[in-house]
């Protein structure tokens, strides 16, 4: 087998990650040079997990509303030749693995391409969705180094590199959601991210149009019907996201007004 040449380092941002962090660093510890670590002072075991894995070097930072924000510093610490930026509820795939391996067989300088996107299985409610537009949901994670810039201004952002950009064809597995009051959870940090960002929204809009033709796109048109009972679950509370965010901006804006 030919020997790797190039180095690849693994960058997280970590919250009250201990349920989650083992199998994340499991999947990419025994093959990877460097994983750091951005911890935004958890309160639960997730440093003391992560500081098991010798490759691992930790960094507490405080937790930021806006997460990606702590993913950048991690991207930033990173040494090596490739960057992998993962989430702690992610599991890097064997077959994902061994893509990733071949690619750094090969010198940084022969990859014509400065990053690369992975497909991404979603894991929800005792299943992986295979519809309702939630595979193989792209994303860019996989980059050279100095290459791979998250924005920080959306929730639902990817890292900008510039072209020529590829694509492998492994799964990276997503187990946001373990359970439901996990998924609840997420989607109340994500809805709150959205009323900030929110301007001067439309009622109509937030409270009829979106919610319909989100509900609509993902159970329909995407034929998350295939999914079963968890595919109607997630295009439910997909669409009811714009009318919890609309809410939210709508009391955050009545509390501001009372202040002044």
């Amino acid at each position: 087998m030919k020997k790797i040449s190039t180095t690849i380092s693994i960058a997280i941002a970590t919250f009250n990650e201990a349920s989650n962090i083992s199998s994340c660093l499991d999947s990419v510890a025994n093959w990877v040079d460097e994983i750091i670590i951005v911890d935004g002072q958890s309160n639960d075991q997730t440093v003391k997990i992560s500081q098991k894995y010798p490759k691992t070097k930790v960094i507490s930072v405080p937790n930021q509303p806006m997460f990606h924000r702590n993913k950048q510093l991690a991207i930033d610490h990173c040494h090596s030749d490739w960057i992998l930026q993962l989430d702690a509820d992610e599991v890097v795939s064997l077959s994902l693995k061994k893509e990733i391996q071949n690619l750094l067989r090969q010198p940084v300088s022969a990859v014509v391409e400065n990053g690369f996107w992975l497909n991404r299985s979603n894991y929800f409610l005792g299943r992986f969705l295979k519809k309702g537009g939630q595979y193989p949901d792209p994303t860019l994670r996989l980059y050279k180094r100095g290459s791979g810039k998250l924005p920080c201004l959306s929730v639902h952002e990817q890292a900008v590199v510039p072209p020529p950009v590829g694509r492998l064809t492994s799964d990276l597995l997503h187990f946001a959601d373990a359970d439901f009051d996990r998924y609840l959870l997420r989607n109340n940090r994500y809805t709150t991210l959205m009323s900030e960002e929110l301007t001067q929204p439309s009622f109509f809009d937030y409270l009829i149009t979106k919610p319909l033709s989100t509900f609509f796109r993902i159970y329909f048109r995407h034929r998350g019907f295939v999914d079963g009972f968890p595919g109607f679950v997630f295009a439910y509370f997909s669409a009811l996201s714009y009318f919890v965010a609309y809410i939210k901006y709508y009391g955050s804006r009545q509390k501001n007004l009372h202040r002044s």
